[in-house]
């Protein structure tokens, strides 16, 4: 069955992939040991995640490819033609295009790729690379990284999508990762068919305003879940869903009915969130509020599921009545596929490591994108 899904992003929409990095306009890349020993890091330096510029320049980079320039630039052969191939180790969903984009952008090299949201298959071209090896040899890890992890959260998505249907899911995976990482992972949730993004800057790179409700913590604080949502209908703006979290205090059905009864009509869903403690939230559950909202004439009334949501338990839960989805660790939690980067042609011919064969492998998808 084929994986490939239409998303809001295109690939060779420049608009869009100039809008994810800002361009940078002096390259200087490393390219020996002396810079990288010259290289230091603000003791007092408050996040650890690295900088654009740091990335840009190289210095996230595997150090073997700063080796390998310093010893072609000794050789004079810094500036020999190749072609490179990356491809994955199984199959999934292309993301993280933009970004090899932006990385590459300024060096003087030619670029082929399948389209954000493609499928693939494994041991399949989905980038090719060419130009001299100095304008792009040093950022082979960075670029196999960058697919390697979007890929992994789009596939992911894209698998939940796939067991959702028509019913819309949010992903909620931002509290799972580094915050430096975690925009790139939603933007890749939606890439991979996620309605939308609780992050505020994923949301936005995906190219969509973030969504999402409140979390236990006002409800603790405030003391009554009917007050919090009376006082979330009056605050917050009109267009935004009257969706409240039921299961803080009581059990959930009678929570959901105190809450109907407050807002009525304009109660759009109530959200469980049961924690594993409590046995989690069971189709049981959700059948069981269906029922009495149904019967206490709140039938408008949605029920939004999140907490341990995976493509095995979607189908029941919607069976039972579940009508939308909250998904973090589904999807953040998605091991990266693996990428590899091949010199197939140096100088125009043919090439390759013993194992592989020679040459460029054709893809009729790869389009040029740079």
């Amino acid at each position: 069955m084929s994986l490939t899904l239409n998303v809001c992003y295109n690939y060779c929409n420049m608009d869009i992939v100039r809008g994810v990095i800002s361009p940078m306009n002096t390259r200087g890349t490393v390219s020996d040991l002396s810079q990288v020993r010259s290289f230091t890091v603000d003791p007092g330096r408050r996040l650890f995640s690295a900088t654009h510029e740091e990335i840009v320049q190289g210095y996230t980079t595997d150090l073997y490819f700063v080796k390998t320039r310093q010893i072609l630039d000794s050789m004079n052969l810094a500036d020999t033609q190749v072609t490179a191939e990356i491809f994955p180790r199984k199959r999934g969903i292309l993301a993280g295009l933009p970004e090899c984009l932006g990385l590459l952008e300024g060096a003087d090299v030619e670029a082929w790729a399948i389209p954000e949201g493609e499928s693939f298959e494994p041991k399949e071209t989905i980038m090719r690379i060419r130009g001299k090896y100095a304008e792009f040899g040093v950022y082979e890890t960075c670029l196999l990284g960058i697919l390697a992890s979007s890929c992994a959260w789009a596939t992911a998505a894209h698998e939940l999508r796939v067991a959702a249907g028509d019913k819309p899911f949010i992903c909620f995976g931002a509290r799972h990762m580094h915050p430096a990482v975690a925009p790139v992972m939603e933007r890749a949730a939606i890439v991979g068919g996620a309605n939308g993004a609780s992050c505020i800057l994923g949301a936005k790179l995906g190219g969509q305003e973030p969504k999402g409700t409140v979390p236990h913590a006002v409800f603790l604080i405030a003391g009554d879940t009917v007050e919090v949502a009376k006082v979330y209908d009056a605050e917050m703006p009109s267009g935004d869903p009257r969706i409240i979290l039921v299961d803080t205090f009581k059990d959930e059905a009678e929570e959901s009915l105190r809450v109907a009864e407050a807002l009525r009509e304009k109660l759009e869903g109530v959200r469980l969130d049961t924690p594993g403690e409590r046995g989690g939230v069971t189709p049981d559950l959700v059948r069981e509020i269906r029922a009495r909202l149904d019967q206490a004439g709140f039938g408008h009334v949605e029920i939004f599921v999140s907490g341990g949501v995976t493509p095995e338990r979607i189908p029941v839960l919607v069976e039972a009545g579940a009508d939308s989805f909250g998904i973090g660790s589904y999807i953040s939690g998605a091991s990266p596929i693996d990428m590899t980067m091949d010199i197939k042609e140096v100088e125009g011919k043919p090439v390759a490591k013993r194992g592989r064969i020679p040459g460029l492998i054709d893809n009729p998808k790869l389009v040029q994108v740079m």
